[in-house]
């Protein structure tokens, strides 16, 4: 016993992991298991199987259209609602403008949809100009990725950097804060 020579130590077996990486990932982190574990398959659930299915035997045009569908249905709830003309504290309404009485970076955004709609622009843009100078950008984007995806289309794609997204969200952010001072040239940006 003492002063014996351990070739071998019996250990436990270890506990399986509560949070199996996915195949995909398997392959990403092989270097960082030891050796000799291996990835525990994942089988999907019976949901997820089920959307895969159904992804497989959508056609192409099915993903455009539910996102047009999407698109129509803010259109027209923009159109049925009216809020030029309902109460500031209707419902469905801000939840951030109801408790503290603050402008979030969306107010406003409904009413100039409504007024885009009805060919306003000088309305919309006095709503939510962002939401206006935006407008163009995503109807291209939308269009390009439409027709590529339901027809196979090759359209110029808009190729946006990640430096002009953040540009694009600081410029929002700025937006969100000068529509809430309480100064008389940012008044004029109150909704």
């Amino acid at each position: 016993m003492y002063g014996e020579r351990v070739t071998s130590v019996d250990r436990p077996a270890a506990a399986p992991d509560p949070h199996p990486v996915p195949p995909a990932e398997h392959a990403a982190r092989q270097d960082a298991w030891p050796a000799g574990v291996a990835y525990p398959a994942v089988e999907p659930d019976r949901f997820t199987r089920l959307v895969l299915r159904l992804h497989a035997r959508a056609p192409r045009w099915a993903v455009p259209l539910a996102a047009l569908g999407c698109v129509g249905l803010g259109m027209a709830y923009a159109l049925l609602s009216d809020p030029t003309h309902s109460d500031p504290d209707a419902r469905p309404t801000c939840l951030l403008k109801l408790t503290t009485g603050l402008d979030c970076p969306g107010c406003g955004g409904t009413r100039a949809l409504w007024y885009v709609l009805h060919a306003d622009l000088p309305a919309a843009a006095r709503h939510h100009f962002l939401f206006v100078f935006s407008l163009p950008f995503l109807a291209w984007l939308f269009v390009s990725w439409a027709g590529n995806r339901a027809f196979g289309w090759r359209l110029p794609e808009l190729r946006i950097s990640p430096k002009v997204i953040g540009g694009f969200l600081a410029l929002w952010l700025a937006f969100s804060v000068a529509r809430n001072l309480p100064w008389a040239p940012f008044t004029s940006l109150y909704v």
